[in-house]
C-alpha cells in the first residue's frame, strides 16, 4: 500500500471468485435441456409457459421451469442443503421441492441447476435390481 492510500476494508475478490461470478453463455433453460439430454428417459411437457420434466412409470414430475425460475423435487436432505445456497427458496409445490431463480446464471448457478436436475431425475426413476 502506498502512502496516502488507505484500504476501504473491502476485500478484493480472487481471480477464481471473479470468474465464478461471470455470467455464463447459457440460459437456465439451456442448462436444464442439456441436463435432460444427459439424464435420458425424460418426458417434457410445455403448457402455458411452464415446462415440466417427468420420469419413471408412472411418470413422476421432478423439475419445472417457468421464465428464469426452476424448481426441483429433491431428497429432503439435499433439499435442506440446497435451501442454504444463494437464490433458492422453498417451493409452494411441497417440502421436497426447491425453487431456484439465479440473478446471474454464472458457473455456480449452472453447476447447481445441472446437479439438482440430475439428482431429482435419479430420485424419480426407481433403481433396477
Amino acid at each position: 500500500m502506498t502512502e496516502g492510500h488507505r484500504s476501504s476494508g473491502a476485500r478484493r475478490p480472487t481471480d477464481a471468485e471473479a470468474l465464478e461470478a461471470t455470467p455464463s453463455d447459457l440460459s437456465l433453460a439451456e442448462v436444464l435441456l442439456g441436463a435432460a439430454d444427459e439424464a435420458g428417459a425424460v418426458a417434457r411437457t410445455d403448457e402455458g409457459g411452464l415446462a415440466t420434466w417427468s420420469a419413471g412409470s408412472p411418470p413422476i414430475p421432478f423439475a419445472t421451469l417457468t421464465g428464469g425460475r426452476a424448481e426441483f423435487r429433491l431428497d429432503p436432505v439435499v433439499a435442506g442443503a440446497a435451501l442454504r445456497t444463494p437464490d433458492t427458496v422453498a417451493s409452494p409445490r411441497g417440502p421436497e421441492w426447491v425453487a431456484f431463480e439465479p440473478r446471474i446464471v454464472d458457473d455456480g448457478a449452472v453447476d447447481r441447476a445441472e446437479a439438482w436436475f440430475l439428482a431429482a431425475h435419479r430420485r424419480a426413476v426407481p433403481r433396477r435390481a
